[in-house]
C-alpha cells in the first residue's frame, strides 16, 4: 500500500540521498555489508551511505517490531518475518531519516551511517535454493524462432510457468569476477564434442525475487496469498555458456551452462518501495488460453506487475583503458513478463514443494517486444550470425561482439518512476569476464 513513507516531498538530512537515483529516502533497500575491519552485518542503503542497523538498535534507536527485524546479522530471520515487520521498520528509518526528525535523534544516527564505498557487500541471505523462471515471453519467443522456428513456443507455456532448479551455491554479489567455463561444446561443423572453454558465453537479464515467509511441506500457497510470500527484489544475471548449453541441455535441460556463476545486485528492494510502480498485468494475446484457477487472481492481475526500466551496458578492457563510455546493449522494462512473480511462487508451491525464507528465484529472460530491449546476445546477434558493433577507438579500432570475450564488463540497472513519487533503483549488477582456468 502507499503511504507517507513514499511521499516525494519530506527532505532528508543525509545529504547524498537528495536526489539519488537509486537510493533516496523512499527506497530504504536492505543488504548485508562488512564496514573496514568489521565482518558482515545488517544494512539499509541511503544515498551514498549506509546506516548499521545492529548500530541502531544498540543505541536505542529501534523498538518492537523494527527491532525485531534488525536484530539479525543475516537477513533470513528478517525475510521470515513477513510484510508487517518490513512495513514497521520501514516507518520507523523513514522517521529517522527525514529531515523532520528531532536534532537530538539525528545526533544520535550520524554516527552510524557508513561510507558505502569502503564496504564490503555481501549476498545478503543465506540462499537455500534457487529457481530460474522463464517467464519472459520476448525472449522464449526469440530463442525459439532461432531453434524451432515453425514453434517457438512450446505446447505450455501459456499455461504454466516453466522453470527449472538452478544452484544456489555459485551466487555471487555484483562486482565480482566471472571466471569462463570449460565445458563440452558440440557444434554442428562437429562430429563429436570437445572440452574447453565456452565460445560463445552470454548474459541474461533477470529479476531475482526473494522469498519471504516460507510454507510447509505439502501446503500450497493460494495464488491470492502468494504477494504475502515475496519479501523483495533485486537485479540477476543469469550468465550461459550457450555451447556448452546446446549440447548438454537435451533431455533434462542446463547443467553446466548456468551453474558456474549468477551474479545478483546485493540490495533488496521491499515489495513496500515497489508500491507506487505496480501495474496491471499486460492482457493476454488473443487466442491464449486463459489462466487456470490455481494461479489467476484479479488483485494480482489488476496490480502484479512492476514497471520497472531495465538497463544493460557493455565495456570492453580496450574501451575502458580508453576511457570511452559504456555501451548500451538494451533498455527493457520487467512489465513484460509473461507471469506474475506471485504466479510464479503459487505455481512453485502448487505440487506441496515448500519454500524457506531466503530462497530466491530468477524471472526468466527479460525482453521487450523490439531489438533496442532484447535481455541477451543470444538474440541480439541472432545466434552470433549478427555481430554487434560497439563503434570506433581512439586508434582507429572498431570492435564488434557475437558473445562476451574476456575482459568485457556487464552492468545491469534498473529504475523505477512515476509522476508525483521519488524515483528508484536497484544499484548494479555488475561482472567482468575473466579466461578460463587451463583445462587439466
Amino acid at each position: 500500500m502507499i503511504d507517507c513513507t513514499h511521499d516525494a516531498a519530506p527532505a532528508r538530512w543525509v545529504a547524498s540521498a537528495r536526489g539519488h537515483a537509486d537510493f533516496p529516502l523512499q527506497n530504504l533497500p536492505h543488504g548485508v555489508f562488512s564496514p573496514p575491519g568489521g565482518g558482515p552485518r545488517g544494512g539499509v542503503a541511503i544515498g551514498e551511505s549506509i546506516l548499521d542497523l545492529p548500530a541502531c538498535l544498540e543505541a536505542g534507536l529501534l523498538d518492537g517490531a523494527a527491532a525485531e527485524a534488525a536484530a539479525a546479522a543475516t537477513l533470513n530471520g528478517f525475510l521470515a518475518l513477513g510484510p508487517a515487520a518490513r512495513a514497521g521498520l520501514r516507518g520507523r528509518l523513514f522517521d529517522l531519516l527525514a529531515e523532520s526528525a528531532p536534532a537530538r535523534v539525528q545526533a544520535r544516527a550520524r554516527p552510524l551511517l557508513r561510507e558505502a564505498a569502503a564496504c564490503a557487500l555481501h549476498v545478503p541471505a543465506r540462499i537455500g535454493d534457487y529457481t530460474d523462471f522463464y517467464a519472459g515471453i520476448q525472449h522464449a519467443l526469440n530463442v525459439g524462432r532461432l531453434l524451432r522456428p515453425d514453434q517457438p513456443l512450446m505446447e505450455n507455456y501459456k499455461y504454466l510457468p516453466v522453470a527449472y532448479h538452478g544452484r544456489a551455491s555459485s551466487i555471487r554479489p555484483s562486482g565480482g569476477a566471472v571466471r569462463r567455463p570449460n565445458g563440452q561444446r558440440k557444434p554442428a561443423t562437429e562430429t563429436v564434442p570437445s572440452f574447453g572453454p565456452s565460445r560463445n558465453l552470454d548474459y541474461e537479464l533477470e529479476l531475482g525475487i526473494w522469498v519471504g515467509p516460507g510454507n510447509e511441506l505439502g501446503e500450497p500457497v493460494p495464488i491470492g496469498e502468494a504477494a504475502g510470500h515475496i519479501a523483495g527484489f533485486c537485479l540477476l544475471n543469469d550468465w550461459s555458456a550457450r555451447d556448452i548449453q546446446g549440447w548438454e541441455y537435451q533431455p533434462l535441460g542446463p547443467f553446466l551452462a548456468k551453474s558456474f556463476h549468477t551474479t545478483i545486485s546485493p540490495w533488496i528492494v521491499t515489495p513496500e518501495a515497489m508500491a507506487p510502480f505496480r501495474v496491471a498485468q499486460s492482457p493476454r494475446a488473443e487466442g491464449d488460453p486463459a489462466i487456470l484457477a490455481h494461479l489467476h487472481d484479479a488483485q494480482d492481475q489488476a496490480g502484479g506487475a512492476l514497471d520497472l526500466e531495465l538497463e544493460v551496458l557493455l565495456t570492453t578492457a580496450a574501451m575502458r583503458a580508453a576511457g570511452m563510455p559504456a555501451h548500451r546493449l538494451s533498455l527493457g522494462n520487467a512489465r513484460h513478463l509473461y507471469w506474475t512473480v506471485a504466479q510464479m511462487l503459487a505455481h512453485h508451491t502448487s505440487a506441496g514443494c515448500n519454500l524457506a525464507p531466503g530462497d530466491l528465484f530468477g524471472s526468466g529472460t527479460i525482453s521487450a517486444p523490439g531489438p533496442d530491449g532484447w535481455g541477451s546476445l543470444l538474440e541480439i546477434t541472432r545466434g552470433g550470425r549478427q555481430p554487434i558493433s560497439l563503434g570506433t577507438g581512439p586508434l582507429g579500432t572498431v570492435e564488434s561482439r557475437r558473445f562476451l570475450e574476456d575482459g568485457d564488463e556487464i552492468c545491469f540497472y534498473a529504475r523505477a518512476r512515476r509522476p508525483g513519487f521519488a524515483g528508484i533503483g536497484f544499484g548494479a549488477c555488475r561482472g567482468t569476464i575473466l579466461p578460463a582456468r587451463a583445462a587439466a
